[in-house]
């Protein structure tokens, strides 16, 4: 939870363990082999996602970030602590965590819209063969796609990628949508645009997101929360509310405040690891 006092943004509490979240992790220890060691990732991370939080991984390469994010997946069990999705511990990949990747060059070129957003509906059986036309439909029509139904990706600009490969998940109902630093190989001005587009597919679908970036800008741009994870292991060092920050705030001087104070956060040791 955040506090905000005389505009100085403190180092967040614990979560609320009052509060059912969608997704809950507490104390998560992960570790990962190379050819030559064990790799601690993270130490004893705490966080919450709420529903329709867009919520956001930020800190240094090495600092656990993908790690978090392949753990909620279900592709890296932890070696202590636990993580709870609606009430559930998660013990492996599902359905209700689904992974939206870089650049969004997923789709299948040789399938159209509507054919793509059906795919995995199609091959998981998930729901009855006469409910995935309408559902695809449905879903194309909220990410504003509804005239592109025929279209083939190599057609379709990088922002209506974007919009299909997240139609594609939504159709499947996942609880939450996975996303590591989707735009990091992007050129600045087709990462403006993206984020763009993903704030405005946000806006009209409020999907509950998990989002994994090192760019301090991006972070407060995407971010309706943020949680700052310090160099490798990672280690929570503050949670942080954005979510009054839009893309018109780049220049304000609250904007610029909090991005002086996470830099600091994670460019300066705390006085305990000094």
């Amino acid at each position: 939870m955040l506090f905000r006092v005389a505009d100085e943004f403190r180092i967040a509490a614990e979560p609320d363990m009052s509060v059912q979240a969608l997704l809950e992790v507490r104390n998560l220890v992960l570790q990962y082999k190379t050819w030559e060691h064990l790799v601690t990732a993270t130490w004893n991370v705490n966080f919450d996602v709420q529903g329709g939080d867009r919520f956001v991984l930020l800190g240094p390469s090495g600092c656990g970030k993908s790690s978090i994010l392949k753990a909620v997946g279900g592709f890296l069990p932890p070696v202590s602590g636990s993580m709870k999705l609606d009430g559930r511990l998660i013990t492996g990949p599902g359905p209700d965590r689904l992974m939206v990747f870089q650049e969004f060059e997923q789709l299948l070129p040789w399938k159209n819209v509507r054919e793509n957003v059906m795919f995995p509906m199609r091959v998981t059986r998930r729901f009855p063969a006469r409910e995935i036309g309408p559902r695809a439909d449905e879903v194309i029509e909220k990410v504003g796609l509804g005239r592109f139904v025929d279209a083939f990706p190599h057609t379709l600009s990088g922002g209506m990628k974007m919009r299909v490969a997240i139609a594609r998940a939504l159709a499947m109902e996942p609880a939450i949508l996975l996303m590591d630093e989707p735009f990091a190989a992007l050129d600045a001005l087709t990462r403006r645009k993206m984020q763009e587009e993903l704030l405005s597919l946000w806006e009209q679908t409020a999907f509950t997101m998990l989002f994994v970036t090192h760019s301090i800008e991006e972070a407060i741009l995407v971010g309706s929360r943020i949680l700052v994870l310090s160099p490798h292991p990672g280690r929570v060092r503050a949670e942080l509310d954005a979510h009054q920050f839009t893309l018109a705030d780049i220049e304000a001087p609250g904007f610029s405040a909090l991005q002086r104070r996470i830099h600091d956060m994670l460019f300066q040791k705390p006085a305990q690891e000094r």
